[in-house]
């Protein structure tokens, strides 16, 4: 018998968490999340849980686990964005219709109960500051750091449920041996001289500065990213929740601020693709051998990946980004261990970012999807 069953305490938030690992398992692209990762972000403790209210779900036939999905309501995305929205994320199931509309069904229910009278909006884990959008198109390649991954089969299974599409977001791919950066080479002491002129600075981040260093980064990341799809500013307590766990991986030739006279006004990173280490942890625990895997390989892996650059209103399209870019690129371009560098993600409809990431020699790697339904 098919039933839906509500998470209530730490042992279902564990089968919840695991559920993925024995769907995906015998994949060779399937990279698993850390247990300790996944349980952090799902505890109530975890800072978005300060202005937002999330239900996890499992789904049973018999005693067997068939899916999973979560219900969220994220105040803070409401009252930003002056609407009435609810969320889903979290989802895997079984290649069953019957099964995604249950779980479909109970997630909209919960929202309606809550008050939700707008659209639902997913897949986000748990808003857009997170993991979100499902791959519709590049599934013969383990996803980068901080990017989803699921079967082919899951938007049948979404559509199925009268959910469309609101937006697609793209992931570009820089292979070392087919990147041109002649381009951007050519403009690159015009920039330089430019910004000077203006007295902007382009420098690494300050990692014996850090903490300042992130709370400064965190306005310029709210300002610069107010635009994009289903956005939220993140909380003083997200944004350091976050910060922390980058810090980790983080190198700090990787991460350039631009500054106008001392003021932040833009900032762009690379992280190293621990995913390449992760995949090889079994179903994401770090003991006994897995924390040893993600110390000794951190500094061998073979791709980065750009999860954010962004410029405040007002010094856009004045070089800083294109000077960002270059600095990655020339950190990319001296380390020969590395092969490859993904940007992502980009909004469809971000035409100038689209065209200026293929100018200088990125091909469209994977598309990802958001959908909704009223």
């Amino acid at each position: 018998m098919k039933r839906i069953v509500p998470v209530e305490n730490s042992k279902q938030t564990a089968k919840f968490i695991d559920f993925p690992h024995d769907l995906n398992e015998g994949n060779p692209n399937y990279v698993p999340e850390l247990f300790i990762a996944q349980r952090d972000l799902l505890s109530p403790k975890h800072p978005f849980f300060e202005h937002a209210e999330m239900q996890l779900f499992l789904a049973y036939d018999g005693e067997k686990i068939t899916g999973r999905i979560a219900a969220i309501l994220n105040h803070n995305h409401n009252r930003f964005n002056n609407v009435n929205e609810g969320f889903f994320g979290f989802f895997d199931c079984i290649d069953d219709v019957e099964t995604s509309q249950l779980l479909f069904s109970t997630a909209e229910k919960w929202l309606r109960d809550k008050g939700v009278t707008g659209k639902i909006i997913g897949p986000v884990n748990h808003s857009t500051n997170e993991t979100c959008g499902l791959l519709v198109d590049g599934f013969t390649t383990p996803p980068k750091v901080l990017m989803t991954y699921n079967k082919p089969y899951y938007e049948k299974l979404v559509t199925a449920a009268g959910f469309r599409k609101r937006i697609d977001i793209y992931a570009y791919l820089y292979h070392k041996e087919t990147f041109d950066d002649s381009r951007l080479r050519r403009f690159q002491a015009v920039f330089l001289e430019k910004l000077k002129k203006k007295n902007i600075t382009i420098r690494p981040v300050n990692m014996k500065d850090f903490k300042n260093e992130a709370s400064r980064i965190r306005e310029v990341y709210n300002s610069a990213w107010d635009k994009n799809l289903g956005f939220a500013p993140m909380s003083d307590k997200e944004f350091d929740y976050m910060a922390k766990d980058l810090k980790m991986i983080l190198d700090p030739e990787l991460c350039l601020i631009a500054e106008h006279n001392g003021k932040m006004v833009g900032f762009g990173a690379a992280i190293p693709n621990i995913n390449e280490i992760l995949i090889t942890i079994k179903r994401g625990r770090l003991l006994p051998t897995g924390i040893f895997k993600l110390l000794l390989r951190k500094n061998k892996v073979k791709a980065l990946r750009i999860p954010l650059l962004g410029v405040i209103e007002g010094y856009r399209k004045m070089g800083i980004e294109t000077m960002f870019y270059m600095g990655i690129i020339d950190y990319f371009m001296k380390h020969p261990r590395l092969v490859e560098t993904e940007a992502s993600w980009i909004l469809e409809n971000n035409l100038p970012m689209n065209k200026a990431i293929i100018d200088i020699g990125a091909k469209l790697d994977k598309t990802y999807r958001i959908y909704e339904k009223d």
